[in-house]
């Protein structure tokens, strides 16, 4: 529940950042007939998104298509991971140059880029959090995906109410320690399943049972809880840094 928590916070958060961030833009260059483009696109991008991982969890029922989807989700994760810190200072920025392209285009093209621009961006998002759900159906039960989903919506709302008071820059920081922990016990995972479907070429026999308490037992709950706190680690670390850099000042 935890994993998911985390994980739908993140990309709630990196989601409500495209649509502000796009409808801010429209307003402020007077594009406003546009931002219903944006709506619509925000909107059909997490219908496709529910569908993609309602698909994705129906077929994640063998320990093949387990270790597959748990394998993609460990590369959308760190993919995701690299995309923001490299461009989240710039985002905004990144954004608006798209965002100009796409309605500078004449007559009804206009809204249809930016539409397109605002279901590609939020599909993508989407896209890494109905794989990493669907590689969590064999780990995790249903009732407890679907409270860490919800609760990470609700967090990612109370973040936008009150962003001003969060430093975004940490946020990823942050996230990420969290969300690269998490890829690696992915893969992990991944090669525990691939072992029990006896699709890689060394003794699968032996490493599966050799990774059955690393990928499933007692020691995959210890790295849960390496998973919670290494990031507070690095946020407490942080803070006492900013703390003693704001007293050297004064």
């Amino acid at each position: 529940m935890g994993q998911m928590l985390v994980i739908t916070m993140r990309e709630g958060i990196e989601a409500f950042l495209i649509v502000a961030i796009a409808a801010a833009y429209l307003r402020k260059t007077g594009r406003e007939p546009l931002l219903s483009a944006v709506w619509w696109g925000a909107g059909a991008a997490l219908l496709l998104s529910i569908v993609l991982g309602a698909f994705l969890a129906e077929y994640a029922v063998t320990p093949l298509y387990e270790g597959v989807l748990a394998t993609i989700a460990a590369a959308l994760v760190i993919s995701m991971v690299v995309y923001m810190l490299r461009t989240a200072r710039h985002l905004r920025r990144e954004i608006g140059v798209k965002l100009e392209s796409a309605a500078a285009a004449p007559g009804a093209g206009a809204w249809l880029g930016v539409f397109l621009f605002v279901l590609l961006m939020i599909t993508r998002e989407g896209m890494e959090l109905a794989f990493v759900a669907a590689s969590l159906v064999g780990q995790t039960q249903a009732a407890e995906l679907l409270i860490g989903a919800a609760g990470g919506v609700l967090l990612a709302a109370a973040w936008i109410r009150y962003s001003h008071r969060v430093d975004l820059g940490l946020f990823f920081q942050v996230t990420s320690i969290f969300l690269v922990l998490f890829a690696l016990q992915l893969l992990f995972y991944a090669f525990h399943e691939f072992t029990e479907a006896n699709a890689l070429p060394i003794d699968n026999a032996y490493w599966h049972l050799a990774t059955e308490e690393w990928a499933e037992g007692a020691y995959a709950q210890v790295f849960s809880v390496l998973l919670a706190l290494a990031p507070l680690a690095w946020l407490l670390i942080r803070t006492a840094q900013g703390s003693a850099h704001m007293r050297s000042r004064l």
